[in-house]
C-alpha cells in the first residue's frame, strides 16, 4: 500500500466559539453572517460554529478554517467584537444574557428545538464550546481493504461500526491529551457569582458536568440498522428529541442531513470525534499536532482485533472518557496512556513525521507525570 494512499483521507472541522464584547462579555448582538452556511451558530445566538468544507488533508482543513477565521475576526472587529478563546464561557449575568440562536421560516424548527434543549438542559450548558473532528477514510483505500465478500456499502458500514466501537472505549485517550479548560469564571455556577475559579476538571465540558444526555444511552453496535433502530426508540420514548440530542463523544454520520432514514438508507459518511477543547495557545482553538494525532490513531484502531461493545462497557467507555477530563486523573490512566502510546510508535515505525506527532503526545503525559512526583516530595 502507497503511504500517501494511507495517510490520505476526507477531513472537515467545526470549531465553536462564543462572540464576547470589547469588555469580554457575551456580544448582545444578533449573528452578524446571515445565512453562510460555514459561518453559523449553534446553541445561542452569540455562539459562533465555523464549519469548513470537506479537505484532502489535514493542513488544507487548517487552511480553511484559517480563512474562516479571518472572515469572521475581520466582520467582528468592526462591530468592536472578537472571538472568545477558550472552552469555558466568560462572565454573564444570568441566562438572559445567552439569547437563543434565532432561525426562521423553513429553518425556523432549528430554533424550536433549541427552546426544547433550554428545558431540559438550561443554557449554562451549551456555551461550552469545543472542536468537532471529521473523518472518512478515500474510497480508493476503503477499495483496496474490500475483499469481495460482501457488497462494498454494506463493507464499509461494517468498518465504520467496528471503528465506532474502538474509538468509543479509547475516547478518553482523546480527551486526556488534549483537555485544555480547568478554569472557569464562577458565574457558570450561579448568578451573581464572578471570579475565577480552579476546576477539579481539566476539561468540565468532557466531565460529568458536562455535554451529556440525562442517561447512558447504550446502544446495538451489531449492525447499522439495529444501532439506528436504538436510537430511534429512545427518540419514541421522549429521551431523545432526535438523533442530533445524542451527546456522545463519537458519532457516526450519513452524507447531507443528519437522520437516521439518511444514515441507514445511505450508510455512513464519516466520523465524528467531539471531544476536542479549544486550544487557547493557538490561534485557531486547535493543534495540528493533535488532529494528526486523531488521524493516527483512527488508523490505528481501525485495524485491532474487534470486539462487541457490551451495555456494561459502554458505561465504563463513558466512566473513563469522564474520568480522564479530571485535572487529576490518575497513575493508572496515564501509565494506559503511555502503553497505547508505545504500540503506536511501533505501528509507526517506519513513518519518521508519524513518530514526531507521537512522541508529541507522550511528552504531555512524562511531562505532566514527572510535575506530579515533584509536587508530591516534600522538601522540607
Amino acid at each position: 500500500m502507497k503511504q500517501d494512499l494511507l495517510f490520505s483521507g476526507n477531513f472537515g472541522l467545526e470549531r465553536e466559539t462564543l462572540r464576547v464584547d470589547a469588555q469580554g462579555r457575551l456580544a448582545q448582538t444578533p449573528h452578524p453572517f446571515g445565512d453562510d452556511a460555514h459561518i453559523t451558530r449553534d446553541f445561542c445566538e452569540n455562539q459562533v460554529e465555523l464549519i469548513t468544507p470537506v479537505c484532502k488533508s489535514i493542513d488544507e482543513v487548517l487552511q480553511s478554517l484559517q480563512t474562516l477565521h479571518d472572515r469572521t475576526v475581520e466582520k467582528l472587529s468592526q462591530q468592536n467584537e472578537s472571538l472568545w478563546i477558550y472552552s469555558n464561557p466568560p462572565h454573564f449575568n444570568s441566562e438572559n444574557d445567552i439569547p437563543i440562536a434565532r432561525f426562521g421560516g423553513e429553518q425556523s424548527f432549528k430554533q424550536s428545538y433549541r427552546e426544547a434543549l433550554e428545558k431540559r438542559y438550561g443554557k449554562r450548558l451549551m456555551l461550552f464550546s469545543g472542536v468537532h473532528f471529521n473523518f472518512s477514510f478515500p474510497d480508493a483505500l476503503l477499495h483496496e481493504w474490500h475483499d469481495g465478500t460482501e457488497s462494498f456499502p454494506a463493507f464499509r458500514d461494517v468498518l465504520y461500526l467496528r471503528l465506532y466501537r474502538q474509538l468509543f472505549r479509547h475516547s478518553w485517550l482523546l480527551v486526556l491529551l488534549t483537555a485544555a479548560s480547568p478554569d472557569y469564571d464562577a458565574s457558570l455556577d450561579g448568578d451573581n457569582l464572578q471570579g475565577v475559579v480552579r476546576s477539579e476538571y481539566a476539561s468540565p465540558r468532557n466531565s460529568a458536568r458536562g455535554y451529556w444526555n440525562q442517561f447512558v444511552p447504550v446502544l446495538n453496535h451489531n449492525s447499522l440498522e439495529a444501532f439506528a433502530a436504538d436510537i430511534q426508540e429512545y427518540v419514541t420514548k421522549g429521551l431523545l428529541f432526535s438523533v442530533s440530542e445524542l451527546y456522545l463523544p463519537i458519532r457516526l454520520k450519513p452524507r447531507g442531513e443528519n437522520t437516521l432514514e439518511n444514515l441507514v438508507k445511505n450508510g455512513v459518511d464519516h466520523i465524528e470525534l467531539r471531544m476536542f477543547d479549544l486550544n487557547p495557545l493557538c490561534p485557531l482553538g486547535v493543534n495540528r499536532n493533535d488532529l494528526l494525532f486523531a488521524h493516527l490513531l483512527i488508523l490505528y484502531l481501525v485495524h485491532q482485533e474487534d470486539a462487541e461493545l457490551t451495555p456494561e462497557q459502554q458505561e465504563q467507555a463513558v466512566a473513563a472518557h469522564q474520568q480522564a477530563a479530571a485535572y487529576e486523573p490518575g497513575k493508572a490512566m496515564t501509565e494506559q496512556a503511555l502503553q497505547i502510546l508505545g504500540r503506536m510508535k511501533q505501528e509507526f515505525s517506519s513513518h519518521p513525521e508519524a513518530l514526531t506527532v507521537i512522541e508529541y503526545q507522550k511528552q504531555k503525559l512524562t511531562e505532566k507525570r514527572l510535575c506530579e512526583q515533584v509536587r508530591s516530595r516534600n522538601f522540607y
